[in-house]
């Protein structure tokens, strides 16, 4: 099998990880038939492209409709409990293994008209939907039923976009919040490693999506997007997330007592880069289901976010920097504490400042021998502390603070699949901590099934 032997081939790069290599061999009729899926996909896509390259004037590729997907299927090997908080040196020396189909999203774009455009996509998370028995750690070890599901079908995107220029659109429903790199660029292709940066991920939501009215566009080298959307709840902000459990979603309706504003900005000022920048600010304490506990506060939350990426001769570099500060977090923490178990949000302190930053880059050695293919062995360093800066009164644990190094190969055999292995090892508090390390295999892809 072709996929097995590239497999061996590339153990003996990372021989002391040869026994979770074999793990993934166990694994690997999966990876197959998943492969085998997304590569007729993909052709299908290659021969919509065909035909859309004939229609001229078309700058988006499509007149009336188009119907596509992404998604990705993940293998990870760690040598390391889940538990990192119960020993006081860390988490335990423990071989486990899990796989899983963390995203697949259906999209489809129509227009009513060149100037009137529906968009939408439906992203279902780890499989499907259900009520999840989890065991948190870091609130004591206790077992939680959580209120939100275990696999998840979420509406991610579903809004209405009227163009009157390329300069000049607006947007009305469910949008993308741009904030960071990931969030504005979230595709798998589009990020380097099996899963997307570790610090984005666990300090703000991603995808971050929400409802509200945007204004967006282009112009030259330049492009704009300005939004005002529902708020950030604060009852679900925590220790190890942060805010990103702040995301509206537990019941039917999002509360919109306080809206927050988001924007983001990207310069290309030579044809290989693209530099980026968001910010968010939004106050959060009127938008909790009980607001007669927030009473006098704001927690008001400000994100501040730059980020670059330079695609040019065979090299592909990204780095990304978010910093985020909230008021009020020893009141929310207090608040918090006294939540019922029964209402599912974390009862753990909450941090006034929160910091996130990573780089990457990568280079096609395939493009040393002329091959269509792209194969790009990688480099990730991925910093981000959830409990950067406290208040007085607010336990600060150093556990939070971790660095990741990761090392790998992204292989592209179409521009739009891709085939990842990689190695990370994560230092815990500067390595005051257990170290932890892990193996992971992924596939993900990009397609348009149909265009027209």
């Amino acid at each position: 099998m072709q996929i097995n032997t590239y497999l061996c081939r590339l153990s003996s790069l990372l021989p002391a990880y040869t026994f979770a290599l074999e793990k993934i061999q166990m694994n690997m009729k999966s990876f197959v038939l998943s492969l085998f899926m997304v590569s007729v996909a993909s052709c299908i896509q290659v021969q919509a492209q065909d035909t859309v390259k004939k229609i001229s004037g078309n700058k988006d590729g499509y007149e009336k409709l188009r119907v596509g997907s992404y998604g990705e299927m993940l293998f990870q090997y760690m040598d390391y409990s889940a538990d990192r908080y119960t020993h006081p040196e860390g988490a335990q020396k423990e071989d486990r293994a899990a796989i899983s189909i963390p995203r697949t999203v259906f999209a489809l774009d129509y227009k009513f008209t060149p100037s009137w455009i529906l968009s939408t996509e439906v992203e279902f998370e780890y499989g499907g939907t259900g009520i999840a028995r989890e065991l948190e750690y870091d609130e004591g070890g206790e077992y939680e039923t959580e209120l939100e599901k275990g696999g998840e079908v979420v509406l991610e995107q579903f809004h209405i976009t009227k163009r009157f220029n390329d300069a000049f659109m607006l947007r009305m429903g469910h949008i993308i919040v741009p904030v960071g790199l990931t969030n504005a660029h979230h595709e798998p292709i589009h990020f380097f490693g099996t899963s997307r940066p570790e610090g984005e991920m666990n300090m703000i939501p991603c995808t971050w999506h929400e409802t509200g009215l945007a204004v967006l566009g282009n112009y030259r080298n330049l492009s704009y997007e300005a939004m005002v959307v529902n708020g950030l709840d604060p009852n679900g902000f925590s220790s190890a997330y942060w805010i990103r459990k702040g995301k509206q979603g537990m019941f039917e309706t999002s509360v919109m007592n306080s809206p927050a504003l988001a924007g983001r900005l990207e310069y290309k000022p030579i044809r290989d880069l693209r530099i980026g920048g968001s910010i968010y600010w939004g106050n959060t304490a009127k938008n909790t289901s009980k607001t007669s506990k927030m009473k006098g506060l704001k927690g008001e939350v400000t994100l501040f976010s730059g980020d670059l990426e330079y695609k040019g001769h065979n090299a592909v570099v990204r780095a990304n920097v978010i910093y985020g500060n909230l008021s009020d977090s020893y009141s929310i923490t207090r608040i918090n504490y006294s939540m019922p178990q029964a209402a599912g949000f974390p009862r753990t302190p909450v941090a006034q400042n929160a910091l996130n930053y990573f780089v990457e880059a990568g280079y096609d050695v395939f493009s040393l021998f002329g091959l269509k293919s792209k194969l790009y062995p990688f480099f990730r360093y991925d910093y981000y502390n959830t409990m950067y800066k406290t208040e007085e009164l607010v336990d600060k644990n150093p556990r939070y603070g971790k660095d990741i190094f990761s090392v790998g190969i992204n292989y592209y055999p179409l521009p739009n699949l891709v085939c990842k292995l990689d190695y990370a090892h994560r230092r815990i508090d500067r390595g005051n901590f257990n170290s932890e390390n892990s193996l992971s295999a992924s596939i993900g892809y990009v397609v348009w099934f149909y265009s027209k």
